[in-house]
């Protein structure tokens, strides 16, 4: 398995507004590149690592498993919110603002909900496409591995760790959500949305 690689920083993130530079940089250096260096190691330490008398109590190979998993999702999930953030902020195109109408009633509920859900948990919270009701929902997930709904496909993601906004705020999570609604790149979130349009009409095609 080939060795997992950092996303590139981009130096727009430097300027979010409400969002320092240290804070943005730490996070990213430290937190997300610490999660994809443990993935490799992990990686790497499964090759060698005994298949014998494993079991679901406690064995070498199940946790090198368990936080495989666990780190894997935590470099995706940084790399998805990291991706959705721009200086300055963004405006939602109209097909996505319809959507999200239609699936919450009104923008302004969504964005009420969006922020429940990201004060609400201990980890992320995040828009997305859920594949069984066929409609936008908001979820939030208590930590990496814990919460995601396999049937789901994620929008728009925040960080609510601790770590997404100590240096700046210290425990005081409101004014980081309040930022971080000035900093969405909503063109990043047209385009996972439009991927995601066009797989639904893929498997509408091939179910033809």
């Amino acid at each position: 398995m080939a060795e997992l690689t950092s996303m590139p920083f981009q130096p727009k993130w430097l300027q979010l507004q409400g969002i320092s530079a240290r804070q943005i940089r730490e996070h990213f250096e430290i937190l997300y590149r610490g999660y994809v260096a443990t993935v490799n190691r992990i990686r790497t330490d499964l090759r060698t690592v005994s298949r014998e008398n494993v079991n679901p109590r406690y064995s070498s190979y199940r946790e090198m498993k368990v936080e495989e998993t666990f780190n894997l999702d935590g470099v995706i999930l940084h790399e998805l919110y990291f991706e959705n953030l721009t200086a300055p902020g963004e405006q939602p195109a109209p097909a996505l603002r319809q959507a999200i109408e239609t699936d919450f009633g009104s923008f302004d509920a969504w964005e009420k909900d969006f922020r429940a859900a990201a004060a609400a948990s201990r980890g992320w919270a995040m828009l997305a496409y859920d594949y069984r009701s066929g409609a936008l929902h908001n979820f939030l997930a208590d930590a990496h591995n814990v919460g995601i709904v396999q049937s789901s496909y994620p929008l728009l993601l925040i960080d609510v760790y601790e770590h997404a906004y100590f240096i700046d705020y210290g425990a005081n999570r409101g004014p980081y959500i309040n930022a971080f609604f000035q900093n969405i790149d909503w063109t990043v979130v047209l385009r996972r949305y439009q991927q995601l349009r066009r797989l639904l009409e893929a498997g509408t095609r091939r179910q033809q």
